[in-house]
């Protein structure tokens, strides 16, 4: 997973004095789930239509498998599947039929296009549909034909724009499980544009965060904690039983608990002990996760929880747009 697929150089798009994107530089890596996050306007769209050389850009260029947008935009289509935030489908055929037309506009020949779609039908979980009218399918089930028609002429890379919405939670997961199971087996590259955090969060290896047109910060979630809350304290929670159960304790919950709270507040590093009852969150300037393990242990009381806040990109979205003058 080397080599660039996908390669933005200070692609650029403007409308008279306004800028839809801003310098973009990006390489996207092979077999890549990669998250395009940002508001609604951030430029997100636009970015993919300059992809896919359905517009021009100002000026800088993108690539796409080695192959530039602007110029050769029909091998760019040849090797990019496209799904946008709704799919239009012939409603009076099948979702067999509407696959099989598609096979024939890509030039598949009649045998191989029914084996082919036959197998994709199966593949995203539609093959006990197949027969049925795509006009009578749900919107979950219209994306995922959309995703059997990405696939039909087997894309190095598949752009997915959007595509969750309006779709209930439960098909939202099952729909995002099934892009990453098919990313993996049949290594596609996959550009996921999305303003759903936790969406990108669950399935993207490395995440771009767009907002105004301007690529703001990029990496994995893990990088881009640890570049932003390198300074911020640990936050640590520990559950101990007050309950005393199979301790043989002599001395009241109450005490123990009091005598644990003064040893924690010994431990070189801790900043501030906040007590409720059974839970203790401590603050601290080094991760002493391990030290307050042992203290517990030690103390007498039995150690029922232990963790360490982690953030996540709705912490990291949050901070960038604090850093950059913007709210949500």
């Amino acid at each position: 997973m080397d080599s660039s697929v996908i390669e933005f150089t200070d692609l650029t798009k403007k409308y008279g004095s306004f800028t839809a994107v801003d310098r973009l530089n990006l390489s996207i890596k092979e077999g890549e789930i990669f998250g395009l996050l940002g508001p609604n306007g951030a430029g997100k769209s636009t970015t993919i239509l300059m992809m896919l050389g359905l517009t021009e850009p100002t000026f800088g260029s993108v690539t796409v498998c080695g192959i530039n947008s602007t110029t050769n935009p029909v091998d760019v289509k040849k090797k990019a599947g496209y799904l946008p935030e709704d799919v239009g489908f012939y409603d009076d055929y099948t979702g067999f039929e509407n696959l099989m037309y598609s096979a024939r506009l890509n030039s598949i020949p009649e045998n191989e296009a029914k084996e082919k779609v036959t197998y994709l039908l199966d593949r995203v979980g539609l093959s006990d549909q197949s027969t049925k009218k795509a006009g009578k399918y749900s919107r979950g089930m219209r994306q995922r034909l959309g995703l059997a028609d990405v696939l039909i002429k087997s894309p190095e890379v598949i752009i997915l724009d959007e595509p969750t919405l309006g779709i209930d939670p439960k098909g939202v997961n099952e729909f995002l499980d099934l892009i990453v199971r098919l990313s993996r087996e049949e290594k596609n590259t996959v550009l996921l544009s999305s303003h759903h955090l936790h969406q990108v969060q669950k399935i993207c290896d490395r995440v771009g965060l767009f907002v105004g047109g301007k690529l703001i910060a990029l990496g994995d979630i893990k990088t881009l904690s640890q570049q932003l809350f390198s300074h911020e304290p640990f936050i640590i929670e520990a559950g101990v039983d007050s309950s005393l159960k199979g301790l043989g304790a002599d001395r009241p919950f109450q005490h123990l608990a009091e005598d644990l709270e003064s040893q924690i507040r010994t431990i070189q590093g801790v900043v501030s002990v906040v007590r409720d009852n059974d839970l203790f969150r401590i603050t601290a300037s080094d991760d002493i996760t391990g030290d307050i393990a042992k203290a517990i242990v030690g103390s007498g009381l039995q150690l029922k929880s232990l963790s360490r806040k982690e953030y996540g990109l709705d912490d990291i979205y949050n901070r960038y747009f604090e850093e950059n003058g913007n709210s949500k």
